[in-house]
């Protein structure tokens, strides 16, 4: 069934493919991935492979891709993506040796990638159960684990009838999860190879957070003045759905400065983003110091910085929360401001807690978002606590990274 599953599902991104850009992208990633395994690929070296699906997978192993480079430099890193959303932000990443797409999780593609790469050991991040590569790093016992897990009673593994996907649990030598309720499942189908570790996001979120990245002009767009600044509202990460909610008090509030970063950045997109704002909007990509100081609203239409954007803000808002689920919550909550998202939050550990310390909102609509937003601008006292309980928050939860590294090595 799990064959049939794969070959129906790369069946399907095949047909996608002349209508969609991702899927194309992914096709003419993975036709390459052999080529440059072959060409880049030194048969000297002891390679430790990392699997992410996409960015958000990434930036959680990220911290422990870095943490072996430094401590352990006899150690080159293959870096494998599956989505072109994390491949094409991060192809470049300097910390990793040689960095390109997964293939299909089809026999012959586990087979002759391991032959070809030969690992020292594989670390897959999170959600990550290709069953043909995982089967086929057990029979060349190569050691296999996969980090910042969290396992659900719902998920098909747990269910009476789904035996077989179960038994993909069996090729993980060790599992290193987030929470108790991971653990214990676990263990209730005699898994005990396990270890309760965190989030590694946390150690990543506030390394980006100490770096402090600056941003020239999105310090010029912010016109600080003499008597202070306008209050700055990040929005990360949004949906259309999302700004159905934000957009219409943020344009009878135009005192508010406003930085949006978009999930999607594609020319519609930002078009229709553009025309429901009743504000002077400028592009981050399109703009000069001149016209980013006489914009109300900066539309971020690029990768790779909004985590540290953030820290410009005074109040933030993540998206996802109308629709599948919300994005990560961590890069603004490290700067101790306060953090918004809607009502779909629940699949997410971390927005959980955050809610629990008094750190975020969920808003559960244009009104209630209206009133929240009013609150905190109205008394700094609560706009205060509520971004100190915020980073206190990731401050209590580091650690992830150091205790995996020392089980692993």
């Amino acid at each position: 069934m799990y064959s049939i599953a794969i070959a129906l599902y790369a069946f399907a991104v095949r047909l996608a493919a002349p209508f969609n850009k991702k899927a194309k992208k992914m096709l003419a990633g993975q036709r390459k991935t052999f080529s440059i395994l072959k060409k880049q690929l030194d048969p000297k070296a002891a390679y430790i492979w990392f699997h992410a699906a996409s960015l958000g997978e990434f930036e959680q192993g990220r911290p422990l891709i870095e943490k072996i480079r430094q401590e352990k430099p006899e150690y080159k890193i293959l870096l494998t993506f599956f989505s072109p959303s994390g491949y094409e932000v991060r192809k470049n990443y300097a910390g990793a040796d040689i960095v390109c797409y997964l293939p299909f999780d089809h026999c012959w593609n586990a087979r002759k990638f391991l032959h070809l790469l030969k690992p020292s050991m594989a670390v897959f991040i999170k959600y990550e159960f290709w069953m043909n590569y995982l089967n086929q790093l057990r029979q060349l016992h190569i050691p296999t684990y996969i980090i910042s897990a969290i396992f659900r009673p719902k998920q098909i593994f747990f269910r009476w009838y789904a035996r077989p996907y179960r038994e993909i649990l069996n090729n993980y030598d060790w599992f290193f999860v987030q929470d108790q309720q991971s653990m214990e499942l676990l263990k209730q189908f005699n898994h005990h190879n396990v270890s309760i570790t965190g989030d590694t996001r946390f150690d990543r979120v506030y390394e980006i957070g100490e770096q402090r990245k600056k941003l020239p002009l999105i310090e010029k767009f912010l016109n600080h003045t003499e008597s202070g600044k306008d209050p700055v509202f990040v929005a990360g990460s949004t949906w259309m759905n999302d700004e159905a909610i934000l957009i219409p008090y943020l344009n009878q509030h135009p005192e508010i400065k406003l930085i949006i970063a978009p999930h999607e950045i594609s020319e519609e997109r930002i078009d229709a983003l553009k025309n429901s704002l009743t504000r002077p909007t400028v592009r981050y990509s399109q703009a000069n110091e001149k016209t980013v100081g006489e914009a109300g609203c900066l539309i971020i239409d690029c990768f790779g910085l909004l985590s540290s954007i953030y820290r410009y803000g005074d109040l933030a808002y993540i998206g996802g929360g109308f629709g599948k689920g919300i994005h990560n919550v961590l890069e603004a909550a490290v700067y101790g401001i306060p953090v918004l998202f809607g009502p779909r939050y629940h699949k997410f550990k971390e927005a959980k807690e955050l809610i629990a310390c008094r750190g975020a909102i969920a808003v559960t609509g244009e009104q209630d978002f209206s009133s929240r937003m009013n609150d905190f601008l109205s008394y700094t006292d609560l706009l205060r606590e509520t971004g100190k309980n915020a980073k206190e928050y990731v401050i209590s939860n580091l650690g992830a990274t150091r205790k995996i590294y020392e089980k692993m090595f």
